[in-house]
């Protein structure tokens, strides 16, 4: 059975893990969003006088900011990490049930 510095360290390896992913996140949604924006050489233009010009230029920053803004709070905030405190319950609830069938 493992220490408590090492679970603590596992723990913050974990975190730090999560937190790398999260700003990886963010700099490939700022630099895929400016080459959508900034590739559009008439978007400014587009934007005022297209009737759909939100939708067909905002979309993909909108919807991927939803998704970037879910995945920061996952990280960022202990209250809304309920998905991972379900994933540990139930790691914890498969080791003990394979520790209690593997006994002779």
């Amino acid at each position: 059975m493992k220490s408590q510095e090492e679970l603590k360290l596992a723990r913050a390896k974990k975190k730090v893990k999560n937190i790398k992913g999260f700003y990886t996140h963010l700099t490939i949604f700022v630099l895929v969003n400016l080459l959508i924006l900034g590739g559009n050489t008439h978007f400014f233009t587009e934007f005022v006088t297209d009737e759909y010009g939100f939708w067909r230029y905002l979309s993909t920053p909108v919807f991927w900011g939803i998704g970037l803004l879910i995945h920061g709070l996952v990280v960022f905030t202990p209250t809304f990490g309920f998905i991972k405190k379900w994933e540990d319950r139930k790691m914890r609830e498969l080791i003990e049930k394979d520790s209690s069938n593997n006994k002779y």
